[in-house]
């Protein structure tokens, strides 16, 4: 003979309540200030890293840091990635734009774009 469990009713949100956690109301604890630097006669301007949609740099870390680097150099310029791409860049170069990148995003050279600045 088999016992039965008697089951508490799943509880209802109230109307008043329709989630538990508000993300649109998230305001952002750091200044969100671009980065802009010189390259080859140009002005680029990167987004600041915090600021970055999180699902393609993931996607780009899958492949390993020298993708995850151009990856968020991607999101960061924007529409002006095609002539930055087209532009070149050392890998050399690519380095100190992204520890300078990191710097001024108030992150430590070699810290993931997704880790929170401390």
């Amino acid at each position: 003979m088999t016992t039965q469990q008697k089951t508490a009713p799943a509880k209802r949100r109230p109307d008043d309540k329709p989630f538990d956690f508000n993300l649109d109301a998230v305001a952002s604890e750091v200044d969100l200030t671009p980065f802009v630097f010189q390259y080859k006669d140009r002005r680029w301007t990167f987004e600041h890293m915090q600021a970055l949609d999180i699902m393609p740099l993931i996607e780009s870390a899958q492949h390993g840091d020298a993708s995850a680097v151009i990856g968020t150099f991607r999101e960061a310029l924007g529409k002006q990635w095609p002539d930055f791409q087209k532009a070149g860049l050392p890998q050399w170069k690519a380095q100190a734009l992204f520890d300078a990148y990191q710097k001024h995003c108030g992150m430590e050279p070699g810290e993931s774009p997704a880790s929170p600045a401390s």
